[in-house]
This record gives C-alpha cells, sequence and structure tokens, in this order.
C-alpha cells in the first residue's frame, strides 16, 4: 500500500471512530437531560401534592406523565406480580406489585416495594408475600404517585411465568392482562405514599433501577474525549508522516 494510500485509510478509520464516538457521547448526553426532566417533573408534584383520583392511570395521554393520586378501591385476590432484577441500596432483589381496582376506574398495578431474593433457585419472594399480606378483598384508600412502569428492556423470554407468584422478566400491561383474565391494567402504577403502613421497603425515587443524570454526563464526557483523542493521534500521524 502506497503511503497516500495508508494515509486515506488511516483518516477514514479515524472519521469512522469519531462519528461512532460522537453519537454515542450525544445520546448520553440526551439520556441525562431526559432523566433530569424527569426529576423535575417529580419533584414539582412531590412538593405540590396535589391529589387527582386514581382513575387518572388509565389516561393514555399522560402514560408517561406523574401525579400524586388519591382514591378507594380494593386489592385483588390472588398470586402477586414479582418484577425480576430489582436493585435497592447495590442488592438485587424482586419489586413487588399487586393489582387494585379503584371505586371508579380501570384495574391498576400497585407497586409494593423492594425485596431481597429469598428462594434464588426459583427467584420468589418470601412466603408472607406470596400469602399476599392480608390485602386482597379489604377496601382502603392509597395515596401515592402515579408513574410509568419500570423500563421493559429487552424482550428475553415470556413476559409471565405462573407459579406461586407471577415472576416477571418485564412488565407488559397486555401480558399481565392476559394471565388475570382482565383487560389490561392502566398504563401507569401507583407507587404509594412510604408513608403508609403497608407492603415492603418503599421510598419515592423513581431511578432506583438505572443509571442517574451524573453517570450519563460522565460517560458522555468519555466519548467525547475517545472522539477527540482519534482526531489527535491521526492529525500526529498525518504531520509525522508529512515530515519523513
Amino acid at each position: 500500500m502506497s503511503p497516500r494510500a495508508a494515509r486515506v485509510a488511516g483518516w477514514m478509520l479515524a472519521l469512522v471512530v469519531i462519528v461512532v464516538c460522537s453519537a454515542l457521547g450525544q445520546w448520553q448526553l440526551t439520556r441525562m437531560h431526559e432523566k433530569r426532566a424527569m426529576l423535575d417533573a417529580v419533584e414539582a408534584v412531590l412538593e405540590a401534592r396535589v391529589p387527582v383520583p386514581l382513575a387518572r392511570a388509565a389516561d393514555a395521554g399522560r402514560a408517561r406523565d406523574y401525579d400524586w393520586a388519591e382514591g378507594r378501591g380494593r386489592f385483588v385476590a390472588g398470586k402477586p406480580w414479582v418484577l425480576d432484577n430489582q436493585i435497592r441500596d447495590g442488592q438485587a432483589g424482586l419489586r413487588i406489585y399487586r393489582l387494585f381496582v379503584p371505586d371508579a376506574g380501570t384495574p391498576m398495578l400497585v407497586d409494593l416495594g423492594w425485596t431481597p431474593i429469598v428462594d434464588r433457585a426459583g427467584r420468589l419472594p418470601a412466603s408472607d408475600i406470596v400469602a399476599g399480606d392480608g390485602l386482597a378483598g379489604e377496601t382502603m384508600v392509597l395515596r401515592g404517585l402515579l408513574l410509568p412502569p419500570p423500563s421493559s428492556g429487552l424482550a428475553l423470554g415470556p413476559a409471565v411465568s405462573d407459579g406461586d407468584a407471577f415472576l416477571m422478566t418485564r412488565i407488559d400491561m397486555q401480558a399481565i392482562g392476559d394471565a388475570a383474565g382482565i383487560a389490561a391494567p392502566a398504563p401507569r402504577v401507583l407507587r404509594p405514599d412510604p408513608a403508609m403502613p403497608l407492603g415492603q421497603a418503599r421510598d419515592l425515587d423513581i431511578l432506583p433501577n438505572t443509571l442517574p443524570p451524573e453517570k450519563h454526563l460522565g460517560y458522555a464526557v468519555q466519548w467525547f474525549g475517545l472522539a477527540l483523542a482519534a482526531l489527535v493521534i491521526a492529525l500526529v500521524l498525518t504531520f509525522r508522516t508529512a515530515r519523513r
């Protein structure tokens, strides 16, 4: 290969690296801004705490929004819905959901909190959680944060598998509805006020299982740094070849 052809090939490779790294850096910046907007929206809702009816969870137009909600209803009898691979304080565990029917509104999932994995072979929660915590059938008032369910991620295997509990790899409302023999639940879930005496370990952190904005910014800086490094290396090699 002639020196000129080698320089052209080197610059083509450098440009590919620069474009790819810059695109990844821009994607990380976009995710940072999205998550900061999410945190700001939740902070505003939690500061105001102006309750809307639980029926607002079924509003498809607000499927990605946040509201403070309150209303009466009852939990549906049956097995809990258990979301696998959920992180809390650096520990892997399960997030427990149960179906709740508001007095006026579509059935919805209520997030009853996080629990560590007890049976690692079957990945089931503790027996008292499977039994239902005595919630089924009791009419009660719930209040808390309406929010989108955790991101579904990659579809690895069935969304719901049956057993002592419905073990989920992702939240698929249609699959949940089919397994429960009802129409699909509301697109948003309710995370009850941590001050309410029910469920497991709970908080109102909306990013417990994903990266915070600061991490995305750090990764963006790294990708842009790699793009800059590729440009500098290409320039240095070009000047050295020219001097020779």
